[in-house]
C-alpha cells in the first residue's frame, strides 16, 4: 500500500475546501480554462488563495495550476471557484470547435501520405 504524503492527507484538503466536495454548479472550469488575476493577495487570505493568485498574474490552465499546488482538480476547482466569486480572477474559456474550423479529411490524408514518402 503506498503512503500519502503530506499534500496528499485528506484531512488537509477536507479543511482546505472547507469541506466542500465540489464547486458550484454553474461553474464550467475546464482543465485548459486560463485563469487571470485580478487582484494581488491581501492580508488574512487562505494561502491556497494567495498561491492562485500569484502564479495567475499570467493567464495559466486550471490543470497547471493544479500541478503548481500539488492537489487535485477538484480540489483546485473549488479554490478557483472561490476567488471567481469575489472577482479576484477570471477564467477565460476555451473556445468550442465547429466543424467548420477542422482541416479537410482528404487533405489530412495527403500530408499524411506525403510523410510516410518521407
Amino acid at each position: 500500500m503506498m503512503r500519502l504524503g503530506p499534500d496528499d492527507d485528506p484531512d488537509r484538503l477536507y479543511t482546505v475546501t472547507g469541506g466542500r466536495s465540489r464547486a458550484a454548479d454553474d461553474l464550467n472550469l475546464d482543465l485548459v480554462t486560463l485563469i487571470v488575476s485580478e487582484c494581488d493577495p491581501a492580508p488574512g487570505m487562505q494561502s491556497e488563495h494567495v498561491r492562485i493568485l500569484s502564479m495567475c498574474r499570467h493567464p495559466m490552465a486550471v490543470v497547471e495550476v493544479s500541478a503548481e499546488l500539488r492537489m487535485p482538480v477538484s480540489v483546485v476547482r473549488i479554490l478557483l471557484s472561490d476567488l471567481l466569486d469575489s472577482g479576484k480572477v477570471t477564467a477565460r474559456h476555451p473556445r468550442p470547435v465547429t466543424a467548420a474550423h477542422l482541416p479537410d479529411t482528404d487533405l489530412l490524408k495527403e500530408v499524411l501520405d506525403a510523410l510516410h514518402r518521407l
